[in-house]
């Protein structure tokens, strides 16, 4: 697994290699991240371990966006 400083390179590099119209879709995406994580604390109390369940640990393992569109409704009644 890369260290965070790489991860953070490669984001914003790609980040930057975006049409204007399309950063804004990413800023929603990565506060929409930070609002659940920050629900699973306030719930749970703990910080979310992907290695203690399985559906965090899945997140990410399919590229193909839609297969996952609107999946939190599906899985939770959201």
């Amino acid at each position: 697994m890369e260290s965070d400083a790489i991860l953070i390179e490669k984001l914003t590099a790609a980040v930057e290699r975006l049409p204007a119209s399309k950063t804004q879709e990413v800023l929603d995406f990565v506060e929409f991240l930070i609002a659940k994580e920050e629900q699973a604390r306030a719930v749970t109390g703990v910080e979310p371990d992907p290695g203690k369940d399985p559906i965090l640990s899945f997140i990410g393992g399919v590229s193909h966006g839609s297969l996952a569109h609107n999946i939190d409704g599906e899985l939770y009644g959201g």
